[in-house]
């Protein structure tokens, strides 16, 4: 279980459900001396006693909200995990799918519906996940710090000069570092200049 579904509090059915146990327990060893069938009564009425006290809560807990606010903040936690996982599955039926069509093994009429039906749904799925503004708020405002902020021990700032000295891409003519392999802006590779 992760920390998103964990929870501190005993849920009021695993309450209940304990303290008919506790009370079943407490039952079958203060009724000694009795006959098996009427210890084994006891310890029913009083698990039952609990059951109806799981039925209670679960019928009046609507009606005080509490179960809904805690309901949406569990779902809340694991929305945005779900949506990644179903995103990435939808995905890889993008990529199986259009292996499967390149194999001969889908008509292109069924290939052109499923792929539109898959592609609007990641689309979808994408627009979810960017809506979320949980996680751009906090990087946003790790950059505005650092961005304000003098340059952290073991980096270098980059002057003016040693920016100029960046040699361009061939492909799209931006600068990149001498070190890069590849362009940081098209991806072409470049020519190593040292």
């Amino acid at each position: 279980m992760n920390s998103e579904t964990s929870t501190n509090t005993l849920a009021p059915w695993q309450l209940f459900t304990l303290a008919g146990l506790i009370g079943a327990t407490i039952a079958v060893f203060v009724s000694r001396g009795q006959t098996p069938a009427g210890i084994i009564l006891l310890s029913l009425t009083v698990f039952t006693a609990a059951i109806v006290g799981v039925a209670t809560w679960r019928t009046f807990v609507p009606f005080t909200g509490w179960n809904d606010q805690r309901r949406r903040r569990a779902v809340g936690g694991r929305t945005r995990a779900a949506l990644e996982r179903e995103k990435k599955l939808v995905l890889q039926s993008i990529k199986l799918l259009e292996f499967d069509q390149a194999m001969g093994k889908v008509s292109t009429s069924d290939f052109d519906e499923m792929s539109a039906r898959l592609r609007t749904r990641a689309a979808r799925l994408i627009r979810e996940l960017d809506a979320g503004a949980g996680y751009r708020v906090e990087i946003e405002k790790e950059i505005a710090l650092r961005i304000e902020g003098e340059p952290q021990q073991g980096t270098v700032a980059v002057t003016a000069d040693a920016a100029e000295s960046r040699p361009f891409c061939s492909q799209c003519g931006q600068r990149h570092e001498r070190e890069a392999r590849f362009c940081p802006h098209c991806g072409a590779q470049v020519q190593a200049t040292r």
